[in-house]
Parts: C-alpha cells; sequence; structure tokens
C-alpha cells in the first residue's frame, strides 16, 4: 500500500531552508493501521512509556517510542510507506535508516501543552540528514504541532529539559541556550502551524524548535511520530543519558548508527 507521494524541489528547498514543512496526504492511507497500533501500545505500554501530568492536572497525556520492533502495525508504517523515501528527498540521502517511532496522545480536556524543545539534544545522532515525521490520527486545530521556523539553524542547541519535572536533562552550561518562549516574542521567531487533517504529516529537522498547545477539545489527540536519519549520521556521546536511551548499543562516538538496531528502509534505486 503506497500513496506516490511525490516531493517537489520547491518543497526539498523549503525544508532545507526553514527546517520544517507540512505533506498533505502522507499516511493518509496508512490511518487505520496506525490508529491500531496506537491502540495496542496503550493497551501494552513499552519499557519508556510515560504518563506526562502532574496531580491535579486534568486530561491524560501519554508518551512512549521505540516499539516498531513488537507493534507490526508500526513497522509495516515503516517500511512499506512512502515515508522512508520521502525522506531520502528531503535528507538529501542516498540511504534511510529508522531512529525510533513515537506515540503522543492527549484526551480531550488536557491542558498540559508539550514544551518546547529541541529533539537533537536529548539524541546521540550528530549529522544534519535526519527528518521527523509528525502525524495526527485526528483532525487537529489548536493542538496541531507548533514549530519555529529557521531554528534549526541557531548557533546554540536549546537545553534540553525533562517533561514532567521540568528539571534540565544535561548540566547547563555554555554549549546550550536556555529554553525560549516563542509566545512571548511573536515578532522574533516565526511559528509555523497548520490545520490538519488525519495522516498529514509535518516534517521537521531534529534541531527545530518545536511544542504543542493543550487539547481543550472534546475529541482526542493522538499523534504518531517517526524519526529517521540519513547518510551523514554518526553516534555522539552526550553529558549525561540520552532519550530514548538505548542502553549496550556499544557505539563509539563516530560510529554509524548500527543496521541491526536501526535497519536501513529506504536507499536510492531500490
Amino acid at each position: 500500500m503506497k500513496n506516490n507521494i511525490n516531493i517537489n524541489k520547491k518543497q526539498i528547498e523549503t525544508f532545507q531552508k526553514e527546517g520544517v514543512i507540512l505533506i498533505k496526504g502522507l499516511f493518509k492511507d496508512w490511518v487505520d493501521i496506525i490508529r491500531a497500533g496506537i491502540d495496542y501500545n496503550m493497551e501494552n505500554p513499552g519499557p519508556y512509556a510515560a504518563e506526562n501530568l502532574k496531580d491535579g492536572e486534568n486530561g491524560r497525556f501519554f508518551d512512549d517510542y521505540c516499539n516498531w520492533p513488537r507493534i507490526t502495525e508500526f513497522e509495516d508504517v515503516i517500511k512499506n510507506s512512502e515515508a522512508g523515501k520521502t525522506a531520502a528527498a528531503l535528507m538529501k540521502s542516498k540511504a534511510v535508516q529508522i531512529f525510533h517511532d513515537h506515540v503522543l496522545v492527549k484526551e480531550p480536556g488536557t491542558s498540559k501543552p508539550t514544551p518546547w524543545h529541541q529533539d537533537s539534544p536529548y539524541y546521540f545522532v550528530d549529522g544534519d540528514q535526519h527528518v521527523s515525521f509528525w502525524s495526527p490520527m485526528d483532525h487537529v486545530t489548536n493542538a496541531t504541532l507548533r514549530c519555529i521556523s529557521g531554528s534549526h539553524l541557531w548557533p546554540k542547541p536549546v537545553l534540553p529539559t525533562k517533561w514532567l519535572s521540568e528539571d534540565n536533562f544535561f548540566p547547563d552550561d555554555n554549549k546550550y541556550m536556555p529554553v525560549p518562549d516563542p509566545d512571548s516574542d511573536p515578532d522574533r521567531y516565526k511559528i509555523v502551524e497548520w490545520e490538519m487533517e488525519p495522516g498529514d504529516a509535518v516534517a521537521f529537522n531534529y534541531k527545530i524548535l518545536h511544542g504543542a498547545r493543550g487539547n481543550d477539545l472534546t475529541t482526542r489527540r493522538r499523534a504518531f511520530s517517526v524519526r529517521f536519519v540519513g547518510d551523514d549520521a554518526r553516534y555522539i556521546s552526550r553529558p549525561g543519558p540520552t532519550s530514548p536511551p538505548y542502553p549496550g548499543h556499544n557505539m563509539a562516538d563516530g560510529d554509524r548508527l548500527r543496521e541491526d538496531w536501526f535497519p536501513v528502509v529506504y536507499s536510492e534505486g531500490s
């Protein structure tokens, strides 16, 4: 089952320059399959599953990642949809490896926002060829993904924080910049966001600053995200544990990501 999504030159140029674009219908033929995978994931959480609300906060904000090896629906989408081919075009990469999947569910009445953050500082991935696809499985308006155009080109990464405790993930030093508040200075930051239908996808660079509002609607907001890396991806150590942690990977700085853990899902000419 393939959508035959074609990425044009202008979309690739915009992705490279701004770090984020909207791709209509990338997963439109996979919505029922992804929904089934999310249902299974929530009924059978993995070791990294988290509930991201404090006592007294309304709703439910569930997230979990790295489940594609055990959830057949996610594996099917990752290996057989147009996502890998699309990632290759956007990254300008000859080959594409899966890094991980991520499910984020905000039930109706969940006021908790997804805090502004960059993914790259949490990861042990170095390089410029990488892309995430964030796709809602429900119609979204205010609870859509919000990204800061061009933030993948900032000179310093944003300090990663823990979503629930809001503590710093790593020691705060001059290698990182504080987490900005784009809503407090809209003239300084270009916030891009879209009303989206199930199966649409936001494609963004790992270094893009992004977040999401709470879900104040009476309907669910189920999001499926999948992250890919390209030819220049290399392992890099961080000043603390990474997220995802991937314990026992046995990689050293400068190594390519091991293909038995992060298999190639698309290669040029395939």
